[in-house]
């Protein structure tokens, strides 16, 4: 599959930035663990997403070894334009693993975001906001190293509670070379209260790149609010588009057409039997009844899933 990929690159790798310079909001995908893989991207694509990220691949596993970027890596030539989020705490390690996956990828996102516990203890993910120079030397190395201009470097941040330190890590990074920054509208320690969607438009009256506001973005009528209240560029989901694959295209919830899109994307992929049923629990949670999902949700196999949606949707 990488040969193929290999031959076509020429004519498939995109520039992200062009997304942001088209006077349209960017509607991107976000990096979900387990579940923005390439056949999820697939079916995002269809329904009007204009960028999508894969999961947060550890940067010093992906470099060491080969059963590891076989594992957490595919693609293919209709992948695009697609940015590969590493976790990295240290800038050659992150350089060597850009340089692995440009040939394949638009751009990197270095995750200054990631608030679990393993991921701090580990030195990566949202603990990276209390370190602005590393930051900004991981990009710096990245942007000297990659000979491409339209391969892009991005970020993905948590706030602080002094906006002042996350402006200035913003602005610090910006000096470096950082293609736009991804903002989650949240302190390291929230999870389920309000985003601060101030904040946000704050740091993009600060910025002269990009920036893209991301949290609780369940709608496209969401998208566009957040959009009018934070002024940001691109607009990122994931838990909206995991329960609405085709939220982007307009639709209030998962149309059967979407189901069966998934279906068929799934089974031509050959995606592991957990991961197209969780899909599917997620699509169908508005729905269908109560006791439906208590007869759907503990099907243990692909062929009693799909004689399910045959039976019940005609899927």
């Amino acid at each position: 599959m990488i040969g193929d990929i290999r031959e076509t690159k020429e004519c498939h790798l995109k520039d992200p930035m062009d997304l942001f310079h088209s006077g349209q909001v960017v509607k991107i995908c976000a990096p979900m663990v387990r579940y923005s893989k390439l056949a999820f991207r697939t079916l995002v694509r269809k329904y009007n997403c204009d960028l999508c990220y894969t999961p947060m691949i550890v940067a010093a596993d992906f470099v060491r070894s080969a059963k590891a970027r076989d594992s957490e890596f595919t693609t293919n030539k209709g992948d695009h334009p697609l940015i590969v989020q590493f976790a990295a705490k240290e800038a050659q390690v992150l350089c060597d693993a850009a340089r692995i996956i440009c040939p394949f990828a638009d751009g990197i996102d270095l995750n200054c975001g990631c608030p679990q516990r393993w991921a701090i203890s580990e030195g990566y993910g949202a603990c990276l906001i209390n370190k602005p120079e590393l930051v900004k030397d991981m990009v710096r190395h990245v942007r000297s190293q990659i000979d491409n201009p339209k391969f892009s470097v991005s970020i993905k941040i948590r706030i602080h509670e002094d906006l002042k330190r996350t402006v200035d890590l913003c602005q610090k990074a910006e000096a470096a070379g950082v293609s736009w920054i991804t903002v989650h509208g949240r302190y390291i320690e929230e999870r389920h209260q309000p985003v601060h969607y101030d904040a946000i438009k704050i740091i993009k009256q600060s910025m002269s790149i990009p920036i893209v506001a991301n949290g609780d973005i369940k709608t496209l009528k969401d998208a566009e609010n957040v959009h009018h209240l934070t002024e940001a560029d691109g607009i990122m989901v994931a838990r909206g588009l995991l329960a609405n694959p085709a939220m982007f295209a307009g639709y209030e919830e998962t149309p059967f057409q979407c189901i069966q899109d998934w279906v068929d994307i799934a089974l031509e992929h050959g995606t592991p039997f957990t991961c197209f049923h969780h899909h599917l629990m997620y699509m169908m949670e508005r729905i269908t009844s109560k006791q439906e999902k208590k007869v759907f949700n503990v099907l243990s196999s692909t062929s009693a899933v799909l004689d399910y949606l045959n039976d019940h949707y005609g899927v």
